[in-house]
């Protein structure tokens, strides 16, 4: 019986490396300083977009509309999130890094499994918004259960439950 299975390995092992599958190459779209200007960045109007994967590198988006947003898997590095509209937004998976969310609208949006590293969320609405296994720390926990409340619409997770708040 083990000479079968060893025989079944090796034949399937064989088979893969000899004819092996085609792969497609991952790509996402980057947005810097470079790529757009200050003004169609700074109060930017965002809303209703699928921006899956996209790249914002260390760019003002202060004031920027990204309600109901697809931002699945999206990363935000160095950025500048500051007042922005994020209501109903869907950030699943995505990486935000040194960005400020300081005052946002959070309410309705989903940040499941979101890795949150270093950045700040003072005096956000977080009004029914999903964090279910995001990664944060006990600083940015502080700042988010000072105003977490609600129900998500669409996971029908309590924010407070999703955040672990006391």
């Amino acid at each position: 019986m083990k000479y079968f299975l060893r025989l079944g390995i090796f034949l399937l092992l064989s088979i893969l490396l000899l004819l092996p599958l085609p792969v497609q190459a991952a790509s996402s779209s980057s947005v810097t300083p470079s790529t757009f200007s200050e003004e169609d960045l700074k109060n930017g109007d965002f809303a209703n977009k699928e921006l899956t994967f996209v790249d914002f590198a260390k760019v003002n988006l202060e004031s920027a509309n990204f309600s109901n947003s697809d931002l699945r898997g999206a990363v935000f590095n160095g950025s500048n999130l500051t007042n922005a509209n994020l209501k109903g937004a869907d950030f699943s998976y995505g990486f935000a890094y040194l960005t400020t969310f300081d005052g946002a609208d959070l309410s309705d949006a989903i940040f499941q499994e979101a890795i949150l590293s270093f950045s700040t969320f003072k005096g956000v609405k977080a009004t029914g918004a999903d964090f279910s296994l995001a990664v944060l720390t006990k600083l940015q926990l502080k700042q988010l259960c000072a105003n977490a409340s609600g129900t998500n619409s669409k996971t029908g997770v309590d924010t407070r439950e999703s955040l672990g708040c006391p």
